[in-house]
């Protein structure tokens, strides 16, 4: 999936994008909300007003006040008066969104980023996918939990380096 980011922008939403790339998730930290693929759109709408489309990582996630209130905030900081953030829940959101950056951002901080994209979400209940250690590269990891610190990552140990790690689910 192309990012939008990643496309020619007015001055207006250049800045706006570049101010929202310093917004870290407040979950995963390191990564930004824009790595995470949470910004859909942005559009300049006046002189000093934009509309950002915010897609939740999913419904009920407990972040997505939060990151509403930083994105309000960073934009105001950037020079918008009245800056308008939209939820875009359709299409939902998905781990496929997730920039190379931000894939790379994980590995370095001991993350295992998402394995393979899904075409159904039964293919996420049969089986834990392999997943290769963060650290070491192993392919020889074992699930400890499906459910890890957040409710979008799972535990996981490589039996080569026997460390833990944290697995960024596929959604």
């Amino acid at each position: 999936m192309v990012s939008e980011a990643n496309l020619v922008h007015s001055p207006a939403e250049a800045v706006a994008w570049a101010a929202l790339a310093e917004i870290a998730d407040p979950e995963i930290p390191v990564l930004s909300i824009v790595d995470l693929g949470l910004v859909r759109h942005i559009k300049a709408t006046g002189s000093d007003q934009i509309e950002v489309g915010l897609t939740p990582t999913y419904s009920g996630c407990p972040a997505t006040a939060v990151i509403r209130g930083a994105v309000l905030t960073a934009l105001k900081r950037a020079g918008f008066s009245d800056p308008n953030v939209i939820e875009v829940l359709v299409p939902p959101w998905s781990s496929d969104w997730l920039s190379a950056e931000g894939r790379r951002k994980l590995r370095r901080y001991g993350i295992a980023p998402p394995a393979q994209a899904v075409s159904s979400p039964r293919a996420l209940w049969v089986s834990a996918p392999v997943v290769a250690c963060p650290r070491c590269d192993s392919q020889a990891t074992e699930e400890l939990s499906r459910f890890g610190s957040t409710p979008c990552k799972a535990l996981y140990r490589c039996k080569a380096c026997l460390e833990p790690f944290e697995y960024f689910k596929c959604i």
